[in-house]
């Protein structure tokens, strides 16, 4: 099967690269942390790559901006079950350490992918006829 565009931008494999890394560990949580901070945790998680996705295939740049912006919040609510994992001992220190390269990168990744999308419409009345 080809790989679409979305598949090739670095953004969404350090995104897909989280949310499988989460995976590993939140699977292995007992019933509670599993049913509570997992599940909330891994669809957040899940969210930033889905919306990546779903942004390219809209059609519009003003549709994939907005994809975009929901992607970089899910990226933030992921942040916040990461923080209540911590918290109440799901993961360690060490475990978050893991994911810090992730995590340091990718909202800046996100912000500038947003940049990138087509022209701005702001710019699209300014343009020449």
């Amino acid at each position: 099967m080809a790989r679409s565009n979305f598949e090739n931008l670095q953004v969404y494999q350090l995104a897909e690269k989280l949310a499988d890394g989460l995976w590993e560990f939140a699977r292995s949580w007992d019933g509670l942390a599993r049913d509570t901070i997992g599940k909330q945790m891994l669809r957040a998680a899940d969210s930033i790559g889905a919306n990546i996705a779903e942004g390219t295939g809209r059609g519009s740049y003003q549709d994939n901006r907005r994809f975009v912006k929901v992607a970089r919040g899910s990226l933030y609510e992921t942040q916040h079950w990461l923080r209540r994992a911590y918290r109440r001992k799901l993961l360690t220190a060490e475990h978050i350490e893991n994911f810090k390269d992730i995590l340091d990168n990718l909202c800046p990744m996100l912000n500038a992918y947003l940049k990138s999308i087509g022209p701005r419409p702001d710019e699209d009345r300014n343009s020449e006829p």
